[in-house]
C-alpha cells in the first residue's frame, strides 16, 4: 500500500480523479466522527434522564427494602425509562432523623459506525446521579381547641393507600350544638379515630370537649368570654387521660385531604383539595396568625403540617362570607406532625 501511495506521489501524469478520491477520506472520516460523537452525546443525555428518574423511584421503596431488590428495582427503572448499559447503586443510606441520600451510576459501551474506520469499534458512555430525601410526614396528632356555632358540623381526614385508588377515612372531629341559644352557639365536639377498612372499621374516642355557657367553671377550668359578651367555658376530657389527641399513621398514605360537612351549610361539604371550597380553610403556625387559604387553590396536608411541633387550623363553616380574619372562623383544633423516612416523592430533589 505504501509503495503504491509513494508511486502516485512521484507521478506526473493522469487524472485529478484520484487526488480528489483521496482527499475525501479524511474529509469522510472526520464527519463520521462528528456523527459518532453526536450519538454518544445524545445517548449520554438519555442515560442521564433514565438514572435519575431511576433513582428518583427506589426512594419510594419501603426501608426494609434490601439492597439487592433495592439494585434490581434501580436497574429495571432505568432500562424502561430506555436507559442502555448497566445502572449501579453506590450507596443508599438512610439517616437516624429520615433523611435519605443515595448515589448511583450507569455505563454502556457505544458501538460506533464511522470510528471503526480507526478501529475504535465502542466509545464508553458513563453518567452518575445522586437524589437527597428530605424525612416526611409519617403521623399528624389532632386536638379540638375550641368549636362553637349553631350548626352540627363533622370534619373528617381522609387519606388514600400507596397504590390504592380510593380514599378511607382516618379520623373525625364531630360537633353537636347544645341548645345554648346565646348568639355564638356552643356544644359538644368529639375526636375519634377510624381504624381497619370496609365493614370492619372501629371508631375510638380520644378527646371529648364540652362547652357550657355560664359564669362556674370547675375547679382548673378557665372562664371565657366571647365577641358576643357571653360567659362560657370549656372542659377537655382525653380518653386515655394522658393521650396527646388523635395520633394518625400517614406513613402509608400517598394522599390526604380534609372534608368539613355542615348539613345546615351551603355548601354542605367543604374539602382541602376542592379549589372551590378550600378557602374556608385556614392555616398557621401560630394561633393569632392563622392564613386563609387563597381562592382557587388547594390544599397540601403534608406539607402545613411541620415536622416535630405544633400547627394550627380553622374551619368557617359558611355561615360567613369568605375572605374572612380567622376570627371569624368557629372550628379551631391543633395537628402535631412527626416525621421520618416516607416513601411519598414529593420531597426528593436531585443533588448531581
Amino acid at each position: 500500500m505504501l509503495r503504491v501511495a509513494g508511486g502516485f506521489a512521484r507521478s506526473r501524469s493522469g487524472s485529478m480523479m484520484p487526488l480528489f478520491l483521496l482527499s475525501l477520506v479524511p474529509l469522510i472520516t472526520v464527519v463520521g466522527f462528528s456523527v459518532d460523537y453526536t450519538d454518544a452525546v445524545e445517548t449520554r443525555s438519555n442515560m442521564q434522564s433514565a438514572l435519575d428518574a431511576a433513582t428518583l423511584a427506589i426512594t419510594t421503596l419501603p426501608a426494609t427494602t434490601t439492597t439487592a431488590a433495592r439494585q434490581q428495582a434501580l436497574q429495571d427503572n432505568f432500562t424502561a425509562n430506555n436507559g442502555q448499559g448497566t445502572a449501579t447503586l453506590v450507596s443508599f443510606n438512610v439517616a437516624a432523623n429520615g433523611t435519605v441520600t443515595a448515589q448511583a451510576s450507569a455505563s454502556f459501551a457505544m458501538p460506533t459506525d464511522f470510528m471503526t474506520i480507526a478501529r475504535i469499534n465502542t466509545v464508553p458512555v458513563a453518567v452518575t446521579s445522586g437524589v437527597n430525601k428530605a424525612p416526611g410526614l409519617v403521623q399528624a396528632t389532632f386536638k379540638v381547641t375550641g368549636v362553637s356555632g349553631w350548626w352540627n358540623k363533622t370534619m373528617t381526614l381522609y387519606g388514600t393507600q400507596f397504590g390504592a385508588t380510593a380514599a378511607k377515612p382516618l379520623m373525625t372531629i364531630a360537633y353537636t350544638y347544645g341548645n345554648t341559644k346565646d348568639p355564638k352557639g356552643y356544644g359538644t365536639t368529639i375526636v375519634s379515630t377510624i381504624t381497619g377498612s370496609g365493614s370492619q372499621t372501629v371508631t375510638t374516642m380520644v378527646q371529648k370537649q364540652v362547652c357550657t355557657v355560664g359564669n362556674n367553671p370547675p375547679n382548673g377550668v378557665t372562664l371565657q368570654q366571647d365577641s358576643y359578651g357571653t360567659n362560657y367555658y370549656c372542659v377537655s376530657t382525653m380518653y386515655p387521660a394522658n393521650s396527646a389527641g388523635a395520633a394518625i399513621d400517614v406513613s402509608q398514605m400517598g394522599g390526604l385531604y380534609l372534608q368539613m360537612n355542615v348539613p345546615s351549610g351551603n355548601p354542605q361539604n367543604l374539602y382541602s383539595n376542592d379549589p372551590a371550597t378550600s378557602n374556608r380553610l385556614y392555616s398557621g403556625t401560630a394561633a393569632n396568625s392563622l392564613v386563609e387559604t387563597p381562592t382557587g387553590q388547594t390544599v397540601d396536608i403534608f406539607s402545613i403540617v411541620p415536622c416535630g411541633q405544633t400547627s394550627y387550623q380553622a374551619w368557617e363553616d359558611g355561615g360567613t362570607t369568605v375572605p374572612a380574619p380567622s376570627s371569624n372562623a368557629d372550628f379551631f383544633y391543633t395537628v402535631t406532625g412527626k416525621c421520618d423516612f416516607d416513601q411519598r416523592p414529593s420531597l426528593t430533589a436531585l443533588t448531581q
